[in-house]
């Protein structure tokens, strides 16, 4: 049985940087459980074939003004940035029997960053020099002596496993650790509360990628933004790269509920969506070169059946139990825990530095 002194359970953002913060001091003493077969947690992206290009079917943007510790994040991985296109007008879908209103468009503030070669270039980067055990899904946490046991399944070779660690990092959505993880003994039931009562980010939500040669619409001066209540997508941005050869693309949220969307299909709805975006923008958006649908709500290391509905967000639950058993070898570092950016990419590296700097204080590394 493999003995590590933290154990980190996830291979998102969070997971990943605390993973990094604690090679960057030169501390190699843990173990990072990854259950999916590909590292990223909520970042994902597809690369349409015969193509390099990389295009994000989960978080895309950062805001350098208001997030400068990601900004600089950015900057130190040296990966390239650019402005998401705003240029041009916007459109406005109000019927199926009318054609979309053109209102001027508008500058965001702050501004608004995207990653050249897409975000799984920061999840390749941060990756490169960590310990990473994927196809690996923790079952149960188990409290003996003075230790956590971590109950996994190794789905590369059908196996139960097990490991010991002082210290585990919860790099996953609190309702999701909930829901999947056995707590032996069981945490507090205030905390089982506010942890199931903390609605995932993403997991309600669909996206669709249309992928075309060139942005057509920017040749009707139009930014690629839209807002419909008409759908299926009820918002939708260029979603173009900043590379050579340049890929231009448009992506869109999808506004129908995730049962439905399970109802309907996601051939059927990948139709709904072209039908929509040659109302919008013509017939040149008949032809994409490829589109996708990632449907975060049908993920099962994403979604449980808690966030079928999208809910509005609470504030950050705690972090780790209070008079617990629990409270010294326990801590919760997904985004959903971030005080002041949850949900979001810099909320994930604000956890997991937390998380990271919490057990090095309560173990006096």
């Amino acid at each position: 049985m493999m003995d590590k002194k933290i154990a980190i359970i996830g291979g998102g953002l969070s997971g990943l940087y605390a993973a990094y913060l604690l090679e960057q001091q030169g501390f190699k003493d843990y173990l990072l459980l990854e259950a999916r077969d590909n590292l990223g947690g909520r970042i994902q992206s597809f690369t349409p074939n015969n193509t390099e290009a990389s295009f994000d079917l989960g978080p895309a943007w950062f805001w350098p003004d208001i997030q400068p510790e990601f900004a600089q994040l950015i900057n130190d991985f040296q990966l390239d940035s650019f402005a998401q296109y705003d240029t041009g007008n916007m459109l406005i879908e109000r019927s199926l029997s009318e054609a979309p209103n053109e209102i001027s468009g508008f500058d965001t503030e702050p501004t608004t960053m995207r990653l050249t070669q897409g975000m799984s270039s920061l999840i390749k980067t941060i990756s490169e020099n960590t310990d990473i055990h994927c196809s690996k899904q923790v079952t149960k946490l188990e409290r003996q002596e003075n230790k956590v046991i971590i109950h996994y399944h190794d789905s590369q070779n059908n196996t139960q496993k097990r490991a010991t660690s002082d210290h585990v990092l919860l790099a996953l959505p609190p309702r999701l650790a909930i829901e999947i993880i056995e707590f032996t003994p069981s945490l507090p039931e205030t905390l089982i509360q506010q942890w199931q009562q903390t609605a995932t980010w993403m997991a309600p939500h669909a996206k669709y990628v249309a992928v075309y040669e060139r942005p057509f619409w920017r040749d009707q001066q139009l930014s690629g933004s839209v807002r419909s209540t008409v759908g299926p997508m009820v918002e939708i941005h260029d979603a173009s790269l900043n590379t050579e050869p340049k890929r231009a693309a448009l992506f869109g949220f999808i506004g129908i509920p995730a049962q439905q969307r399970k109802d309907i299909g996601e051939e059927q709805i990948k139709a709904y969506c072209q039908q929509q975006l040659v109302r919008l923008f013509g017939e040149q958006a008949a032809q994409p070169i490829a589109h996708m649908i990632k449907d975060w709500a049908q993920d099962t290391f994403t979604a449980t059946t808690l966030d079928s509905q999208a809910l509005s967000h609470s504030l950050a639950p705690p972090r780790s139990p209070i008079n617990s058993t629990w409270t010294q070898h326990l801590t919760g570092i997904a985004s959903e825990w971030a005080t002041e950016f949850p949900g979001y990419l810099a909320g994930a590296t604000e956890t997991a530095k937390l998380g990271v700097e919490r057990y090095m204080a309560l173990y006096k590394k």
